[in-house]
């Protein structure tokens, strides 16, 4: 019996637009919203957001085209459509602004959500976020562009490839990717029109915005793992923070989701006590 690919008791849904996004929410205190990458599902911050609810109020949502939310019907997989969409995701739970951390894709949107509505986002975290150009592709990005190959995902997604496409996204030490991990993959990537989705996303040409990151003025923390190069918001937003994981692959929020949860609470925490200092409140 399914597990992961029908709703849960702590789901939760909002209709946004033509679209129902698939939420968790959970904990209380300043509002934080946590943003997965491509070809996962709001689990992905399952462990941090554990780490975060007794002083946050944090908010996951499934993406469009992942998870339970599934796919779009304008099948408009562009980033910046992305980011409109998390804004009328806000405002439909009433939320003005928050901070925002995103991992990968998810980083991608957060940024591009805080160069378009800088006063929506009041901390970004970007965990080994895309914006600039890549020189290299996964595996399993590689597949979905091959035209032989797109109508053949769109009908299955062999277990195999999903296992190989996580295992390869890792670090060398980690060992997350287990059954379980692989299971929850494959059950979501079956969900009626989720393929397509994944298939439609990987071949949409992204707008590069990646000259427009200098003009980030939201109070940043960069979290990369030292084996992830070609991204550069630490040297290009200012002031930006930088911390970096010695061994992490590209889901540190699954890998080693302590570091990710001590980083992100500490940062907004010490922004929290420089807001009250100003004001002249207890520090």
């Amino acid at each position: 019996m399914s597990i992961w690919s029908e709703p849960q008791s702590d789901s939760l849904f909002a209709d946004v637009d033509d679209l129902r996004v698939h939420y968790k929410r959970a904990g209380h205190g300043p509002t934080v919203l946590l943003l997965h990458g491509s070809a996962s599902s709001l689990h992905h911050f399952q462990d941090v957001a554990a780490l975060l609810a007794p002083s946050y109020d944090v908010i996951r949502p499934d993406l469009p085209g992942w998870g339970l939310t599934g796919a779009r019907g304008d099948r408009d997989y562009r980033v910046p459509t992305y980011a409109v969409t998390v804004a009328r995701f806000l405002d439909v739970l009433g939320v003005r602004s928050c901070a925002v951390a995103g991992n990968s894709l998810g980083g991608n949107i957060a940024w591009n959500l805080a160069a378009d509505h800088p006063e929506r986002v009041g901390a970004l975290v970007l965990v080994n976020a895309l914006g600039y150009p890549e020189k290299s592709l996964p595996v399993g990005l590689r597949l979905a562009r091959n035209p032989l190959l797109r109508p053949v995902l769109r009908r299955a997604m062999p277990r195999r490839v999903i296992e190989r496409n996580l295992r390869s996204a890792v670090g060398p030490h980690s060992d997350i990717v287990d059954e379980a991990m692989v299971e929850r993959s494959y059950e979501l990537m079956g969900r009626p029109g989720n393929r397509s989705a994944f298939v439609d996303f990987v071949n949409t040409d992204q707008p590069d915005r990646s000259a427009e990151i200098a003009g980030i003025r939201v109070p940043t923390m960069v979290l990369r793992s030292a084996s992830i190069d070609g991204q550069h918001f630490a040297r290009d937003i200012l002031g930006a923070q930088e911390l970096v994981h010695p061994d992490g692959g590209h889901l540190l929020p699954e890998e080693d989701p302590h570091w990710v949860g001590d980083a992100v609470a500490g940062f907004l925490g010490s922004r929290s006590d420089n807001a009250r200092s100003r004001r002249g409140g207890p520090s």
